[in-house]
């Protein structure tokens, strides 16, 4: 059968179009073309083939909550995003997400066929003038959310409840104050506390802190192993 393909797109004639001429390949069987506007029962076919080629611009998909929930577990579908754009910043959060690729639509066949077959062999592809950009973005959330956990780390165990219990929606120090039974003065000190570990002005952005490493460490992938990129396509 070869490589099973799937293709979402917003436009049903780019979407049988692009089926139509993957399909002329030997090793690749498009099993289902679609118009995706927003998620729908195809995400159910979609989740039995080896790659979903799948429309990032689409308006009102929530996009990379979709790209995790497609490559989350094995033997699920690798994820090749297609857009007419190349922004870094939508890169980074879309392989976050989940995404092994990210390809523009205006690359030729040949360069989507060959990350198609790249991507089957567990390869990142990344388009080759940002790669740069993108691996930097990368690295600098990295030593963000690293930054962060240590901060965190510094809290004693007092202060990591306190704190936990205000993400949890507590609310203010007499609603914590009254789940831990302590003083509410005892809580007010508490966030003082933390908030000057952390470097925060405000019991919001301490909050913000917590629940960021959080995300971050649930939702993050593998910083990508393999880069492939057409050495014929200029960089910058």
């Amino acid at each position: 059968m070869g490589i099973r393909v799937f293709i979402a797109d917003q436009e049903r004639a780019f979407a049988e179009a692009l089926a139509a001429r993957l399909g002329d390949e030997e090793d690749i069987t498009v099993v289902g073309a679609v118009q995706a506007r927003t998620r729908g029962s195809w995400l159910v076919a979609a989740k039995s083939v080896d790659i979903l080629v799948i429309d990032c611009d689409v308006p009102d998909a929530a996009v990379n909550p979709l790209y995790a929930e497609v490559s989350g577990s094995t033997g699920s579908p690798r994820v090749v995003a297609l857009s007419v754009s190349s922004e870094p910043e939508r890169i980074v959060t879309a392989v976050r997400a989940g995404a092994a690729a990210w390809v523009r639509k205006d690359q030729s066949l040949e360069y989507l066929l060959r990350v198609i077959r790249g991507v089957v062999r567990g390869e990142t592809w990344l388009p080759p003038s940002e790669t740069g950009k993108v691996m930097r973005l990368l690295l600098r959330e990295q030593e963000q959310r690293q930054q962060t956990e240590r901060l965190l780390a510094s809290l004693t165990s007092r202060e990591r409840v306190v704190l936990a219990r205000l993400a949890e929606g507590a609310g203010n120090p007499e609603g914590i104050a009254k789940q831990l039974h302590l003083s509410t003065h005892t809580v007010r000190t508490h966030l003082r506390n933390v908030m000057a570990k952390l470097g925060v002005h405000s019991a919001l952005e301490a909050v913000a802190l917590a629940r960021e490493p959080r995300r971050l460490l649930s939702e993050a992938q593998p910083l990508p192993l393999v880069m492939r990129q057409d050495p014929r396509l200029p960089t910058k």
